[in-house]
């Protein structure tokens, strides 16, 4: 064992094990966990069906994931400052109908019923960033409330029809691109370039740094002259941008303005938040964690699929690896004390 030497001159032969090194930064990473897990989930399905180890089943799974995705983005803002939406499928279903209806009935033009849904969704994520920081309501009291009140919307304005024959601009994403032997989505790459502009956003900006702090101690925060009150409210209302976003990816995906979609993908999306390696305490994960968490979601229920599990075994398992993301959450968090 090498000696360091000390600043009062004597030589310490325990300080180098103090000394962080690249591998034990790799291996307490939040995401080295998630990624293994996903490298084994691979592992597993490629050696049980030989139908998951294509470009194409590849491609399938991130055109699956995209629209969760995109909604998990914004959670993992909400949720690194120790907040919680349950409102976002619901939000982002009816941005969906207010971009289908408006299209579809040439009431307005493609590209402005886009922006007008998208504008929508931000409104919801702006309003739910008001109620929280403003009065203030907990985030899980206001989100709730929010997330009956876009599903209902959602259902009065589309009198409960499903809204078909939409323009082309609307399912432009949904289309192809031949990429080698394999057919990718113009909608995967949306979703790829908004994780990796959110992961550059979070890890190389001030913004992104008072959204740690923000998350780490919003009394600490402000002390620090962060003004915390504005920057809740920003992520909120980007979170429901993004949103916006998701509901014009999913009418790409779907061809239609469905009034019954999103039901579920808010629970998706904080399920991918907490796989990727995000505390739900605040203050601690990533963008690209989250990204890692989806698609464990969706290599699970692809793979599974094609095992021929049925569909109530997938939520079982799926379930499963929420408590254990859960569970070694807090442990790490005890340690850190």
């Amino acid at each position: 064992m090498t000696a360091t030497t000390t600043p009062s001159g004597t030589s310490s032969p325990y300080a180098d094990l103090k000394a962080p090194t690249t591998l034990r930064r790799l291996l307490t990473a939040p995401t080295t966990g998630p990624l293994v897990a996903l490298l084994l989930a691979c592992a597993y399905f490629s050696i049980s069906t030989d139908q998951f180890l294509t470009g194409g089943n590849f491609s399938l799974i991130v055109q699956q994931v995209m629209v969760v995705g995109t909604l998990a983005i914004g959670q993992t803002l909400i949720i690194l400052t120790a907040g919680i939406d349950l409102s976002c499928g619901a939000v982002m279903a009816f941005g969906s109908i207010v971009i289908a209806k408006m299209a579809a009935g040439g009431t307005l033009p493609p590209l402005v019923a886009i922006a007008l849904g998208i504008a929508v969704c931000a409104g919801f994520g702006l309003l739910n960033g008001l109620l929280v920081q403003k009065i203030p309501l907990p985030p899980f009291i206001v989100t709730l409330g929010m997330l009956n009140v876009a599903f209902a919307l959602t259902h009065i304005y589309s009198n409960e029809q499903t809204i078909t024959s939409l323009p082309g601009p609307l399912t432009a994403l949904g289309q192809t691109f031949p990429l080698g032997h394999t057919d990718i989505t113009y909608g995967s790459l949306v979703t790829i370039a908004l994780f990796l502009l959110l992961a550059y956003a979070l890890s190389n900006t001030s913004w992104g740094r008072h959204v740690y702090a923000l998350g780490n101690s919003q009394e600490a925060a402000r002390l620090n002259g962060i003004r915390t009150s504005r920057l809740t409210i920003g992520i909120y209302t980007v979170a429901g941008l993004l949103y916006g976003i998701a509901a014009l990816l999913l009418i790409s995906r779907t061809g239609v303005g469905d009034p019954q979609a999103g039901q579920t993908d808010n629970l998706d999306s904080i399920t991918a938040v907490v796989l990727g390696g995000t505390s739900l305490f605040g203050g601690r994960g990533s963008v690209l964690g989250t990204f890692i968490g989806v698609l464990i979601v969706g290599v699970f229920r692809n793979g599974l699929q094609l095992m021929g599990v049925a569909s109530i075994y997938q939520t079982l398992i799926t379930g499963v690896l929420v408590i254990l993301a859960v569970t070694v959450d807090q442990i790490s968090r005890k340690k850190a004390r």
